[in-house]
């Protein structure tokens, strides 16, 4: 069974992901009429499950829309003790090292997995457990915010294997994790 942890993220041009106040509404600041997706829908057909920061889960929670994943999400945290009634069966809290979350979550089938949230994305790079990066570059500097990279105990090489514009601006490139 393949076992692979992918990201799907959008940055600014200096790599923030939230500006200083945790906003991220420049991420819509570009015309988009026909809501061009840049290639979500594709990739959430390719993930079994999600795993995201709790910082994240509650950032989707306050955007006062239907829950928007139709794939179970799986919230990393030590201090949230229940998820709301109308998200039980469709978003599981879950806490340990790493190395057991992943089993806990690979024990209930779901190989696939779509890893969200700065921090998690960071700490999952720190024990070099993500394979695939597809980063979403949006023309604009922030100057300060929520950085995507934070400072790795190691090297950890990649290979851009597709390059994509959308709407004449934003550049979308695929990363895939070259392990030696």
């Amino acid at each position: 069974m393949e076992r692979s942890n992918k990201v799907f993220i959008a940055t600014s041009l200096d790599g923030f992901i939230a500006d200083k106040n945790g906003n991220i509404d420049w991420l819509h600041e570009i015309p988009n009429p026909e809501n061009i997706d840049m290639g979500y829908q594709e990739f959430t057909s390719r993930i079994d499950a999600l795993v995201m920061g709790r910082t994240t889960y509650e950032t989707v929670l306050g955007f006062d829309i239907e829950w928007p994943y139709q794939k179970p999400v799986f919230v990393l945290s030590t201090t949230l003790s229940k998820v709301p009634e109308n998200l039980e069966g469709k978003v599981f809290l879950i806490k340990g090292t790493l190395t057991e979350v992943l089993a806990q979550i690979h024990k209930k089938g779901y190989n696939k997995l779509y890893i969200d949230g700065g921090k998690v994305i960071q700490s999952f790079l720190k024990e070099d457990l993500i394979d695939e990066i597809i980063l979403t570059r949006i023309p604009v500097l922030l100057g300060e915010g929520s950085p995507l990279f934070s400072s790795q105990p190691n090297k950890l090489n990649f290979e851009c294997t597709k390059t994509q514009i959308y709407l004449d601006k934003i550049v979308q490139n695929h990363f895939k994790r070259i392990k030696e």
